[in-house]
């Protein structure tokens, strides 16, 4: 019975990456035509329009906390870290922003050490270690320049490492629905302030790209919630890397992408560390869905 679980968590895993492809896909097309802060705010508005059922059934009284500081700085955080990641999606090859974004489980036990006092043992150190030589080898400082793109995408990767250490913070007395809710609601009004000062609106036809890019959003957060409610994080962590694959392939056959050996050579290191970093939490099974 377990076998089959896990069969079916790592099934769930690798649709809920291919989706997240997809939300990457759709974010390259329109970053052609649309500002990144006017992509971010649709995203979160009409993530923000898929709770109005569930607050309509529950009531206000279940918008009660006693941590709304916290809920604000996890959107805060958030969504900055979503601009930088749409960003990454618009601007640099589909595999390189699939497999920045992996590299949040090298942040999140510095922050969570800082933070929480989380101890890090020599294994999950030697895998920050390798990961780190893998991001290195794909920015390629032998170019003579850095891709700025990389370094927003990192810096979007390390902002969500703290956007789930304070999701720690928050599942102490938090319900996850209540902490999505409460990232969707602040993270729709802070990023309508950058969205409105670009001046640009959607077409209709960008408007239903929009509705696109929700709705495969949406569909990987629930194949993700649902695969972790299968199996732990520490068996479907290797599984999680299947959008890398996807990313690469899609690109090639799209785009045209093709990428060189060094950053293949990148893609590999910072895969192996990342999977050997969540093998080695061996976290419990989370019921929190990731919105980035």
């Amino acid at each position: 019975m377990k076998s089959n679980q896990l069969l079916l968590g790592a099934a769930l895993i690798l649709l809920s990456e291919m989706f997240l492809v997809l939300s990457g896909m759709v974010i390259k097309q329109l970053s052609d035509e649309l500002p990144t802060e006017m992509i971010v705010f649709f995203r979160n508005l009409l993530g923000l329009a898929l709770f109005m059922p569930w607050l309509m059934r529950k009531g206000l009284a279940v918008l009660q906390t006693q941590t709304l500081r916290f809920h604000f700085m996890r959107a805060a955080v958030g969504v900055t870290a979503m601009t930088c990641l749409f960003y990454s999606w618009g601007h640099l090859p589909l595999a390189q922003a699939a497999l920045l974004k992996q590299t949040a489980p090298f942040f999140m036990p510095l922050i969570a050490f800082w933070w929480l006092g989380e101890r890090i043992t020599q294994r999950v150190k030697l895998a920050i270690l390798m990961g780190f030589v893998g991001v290195a080898l794909i920015l390629n400082p032998q170019q003579g320049a850095l891709n700025i793109g990389i370094l927003i995408a990192l810096l979007g990767a390390c902002l969500g490492a703290l956007a789930k250490v304070t999701v720690r913070r928050l599942r102490v007395s938090e319900s996850p629905q209540l902490i999505v809710f409460y990232f969707a609601f602040f993270s729709a009004l802070l990023s309508a302030i950058p969205a409105w000062l670009t001046g640009a609106g959607p077409t209709g036809l960008q408007f239903s790209w929009l509705i696109v890019l929700a709705a495969t959003s949406t569909v990987a957060q629930l194949l993700l919630s649902k695969a972790y409610g299968l199996a732990s994080a520490g068996q479907l962590a290797p599984f999680t890397y299947g959008s890398v694959v996807m990313a690469v392939l899609l690109g090639w056959l799209i785009w045209n992408e093709v990428l060189g050996l060094h950053t293949l050579l990148g893609i590999f290191c910072v895969s192996v560390a990342g999977i050997v970093a969540m093998l080695a939490k061996h976290e419990p099974v989370k019921r929190v869905i990731d919105p980035l």
